[in-house]
């Protein structure tokens, strides 16, 4: 029940974002990475979401995007997918989210960029078979109802010898059940890292700006709630990452 429950608020959240966020502040939507040595360059304009991009530079840098078609499913506001095609050069760029306010947004904010998003079940993707080299996955599979079902779907719609990225948080009870679920899937499994003290680390050092945006954005009876969504420090979502109640674990998986 608890897990239903952190579902129903998240994707509740996610709708609100997309409501309150007037002046296009919200671009990104994970809770970042940090770790000591691992450093991006990064244009004046996207430093505010510097540890959001460390996330996605982190997991995308694990294979050679160069020149490949790469889509994201669970795009969200489209920051992350913003910043590997501008940073890391992709041959091509699609989004897919299943909400259609994201992808209204995504499709206006990034209008000048040569981007495609729609809107998708990651558990029923609207593409041919073997169509894309590279799909990548942030911060979206804990609310599927289905993970094996986006693990198959993925499968089929990746080009023989293509890769998943997927970087996502579970309870530390379903970590088991995602883990094998991923072995029993037709990828290989080339990596697993557990990097949730690195998620920890980033929380810790992006809280103070984050509070200070929602406290700009949001009007004042929402500031909690906000807060909890965000993973300010001190809420009980930072204390489930902070205490091991959340792991947050990277894969990066085969087809081939």
């Amino acid at each position: 029940m608890r897990d239903v429950l952190v579902n129903v608020f998240f994707r509740l959240w996610y709708k609100v974002v997309c409501f309150v966020d007037k002046k296009s502040q919200v671009t990104f939507m994970n809770y970042g990475f940090s770790s000591k040595g691992h450093d991006i360059s990064l244009e004046p304009a996207d430093m505010p979401n510097l540890y959001p991009a460390k996330l996605y530079n982190y997991l995308v840098t694990k294979i050679d995007i160069s020149g490949k078609s790469l889509m994201e499913v669970g795009c969200g506001r489209g920051g992350g997918l913003s910043y590997v095609n501008r940073y890391l050069k992709p041959a091509s760029a699609t989004g897919v989210d299943l909400n259609d306010k994201a992808v209204e947004f995504c499709n206006r904010h990034y209008s000048q960029q040569k981007m495609n998003f729609f809107t998708g079940n990651a558990e029923m993707l609207q593409f041919d078979n073997a169509s894309y080299d590279v799909i990548i996955n942030v911060e979206s599979s804990h609310r599927y109802t289905r993970f094996d079902k986006f693990l198959a779907e993925s499968f089929r719609v990746l080009k023989p010898k293509g890769h998943l990225l997927i970087v996502d948080f579970r309870f530390r009870h379903q970590v088991e059940l995602m883990h094998n679920q991923i072995l029993q899937s037709d990828f290989e499994l080339k990596t697993r890292e557990v990097i949730t003290p690195n998620v920890v680390e980033a929380l810790t050092l992006s809280s103070a700006q984050t509070k200070k945006m929602i406290s700009e954005m949001a009007p004042k009876f929402l500031h909690a709630a906000a807060g909890q969504f965000a993973g300010l420090e001190g809420t009980s979502t930072f204390n489930k990452f902070a205490n091991g109640d959340y792991e947050y674990l990277l894969y990066v998986l085969h087809k081939n």
